[in-house]
């Protein structure tokens, strides 16, 4: 079973006052939906838009697997835990918040930022926090996030280009940017597809390039 989910249905957040933006794909933080809670061991998806000089101050966070993927601009991060990083387009960034993390997340640069951030439960909460950044992944590159028995595949299509979508019990796909079609629907840029009981599927770009996030987790 596939449900689409358009990029104009998300949730609105941030402070754009402030310089941030924020769009939700799933209930968070005033915007709660209980019928809309999470997907898998998905928890968010969010889009989240700095102008320069712009961010999140120092706040904490428990018991979640945060993984990060610029779209572009640069994201300076500091955490409770010591790491100091600036992530840039093409990194995998994850901060396993555990037991309990507190962490800054910046747009330094004189240019905007974009970024895509997504929460995950993890199989066994609290611990120690852990920090990981994977430096230019290469495409079809499966980046494994085992603590919340999940797989993240990142996809960078030429026009015409297809790729299989993971056989799994749960799949999210996110488009990054670009024109896909993912059977008889087509999906833009901020859209996103929950896909349950995957099988035989495949993602096609349409019209051009498109980045695509995919999600391979179990039930």
């Amino acid at each position: 079973m596939t449900s689409v989910h358009r990029s104009g249905d998300r949730y609105p957040g941030g402070d754009p006052a402030a310089g941030i933006e924020s769009l939700h794909a799933f209930s968070f933080g005033s915007h709660y939906d209980p019928d809309n809670l999470r997907f898998g061991a998905l928890l968010a998806c969010n889009e989240e838009r700095l102008a320069p000089g712009a961010g999140f101050d120092e706040h904490p966070h428990s018991h979640t697997e945060i993984v990060t993927w610029v779209v572009e601009g640069e994201l300076t991060h500091r955490d409770s835990a010591g790491h100091s990083t600036v992530v840039r387009p093409g990194d995998v960034q994850r901060l396993s918040a555990a037991g309990g993390v507190r962490h800054v997340e910046r747009n330094d640069g004189d240019t905007p930022l974009v970024f895509v951030q997504m929460w995950l439960a993890p199989k066994d909460p609290g611990g120690a926090p852990a920090y990981e950044i994977v430096r230019g992944i290469a495409d079809s590159t499966p980046y494994a996030l085992p603590e919340a028995g999940a797989l993240l595949h990142v996809r960078r299509l030429a026009a015409g280009e297809r790729t299989a979508v993971p056989e799994a019990a749960c799949v999210y796909v996110h488009v990054v940017r670009g024109l896909t079609r993912l059977g008889g629907e087509e999906l833009a840029a901020g859209d996103a597809a929950r896909i349950t009981g995957a099988r035989g599927q495949e993602l096609a770009a349409e019209g051009g390039p498109a980045e695509v996030l995919m999600w391979e987790m179990g039930g």
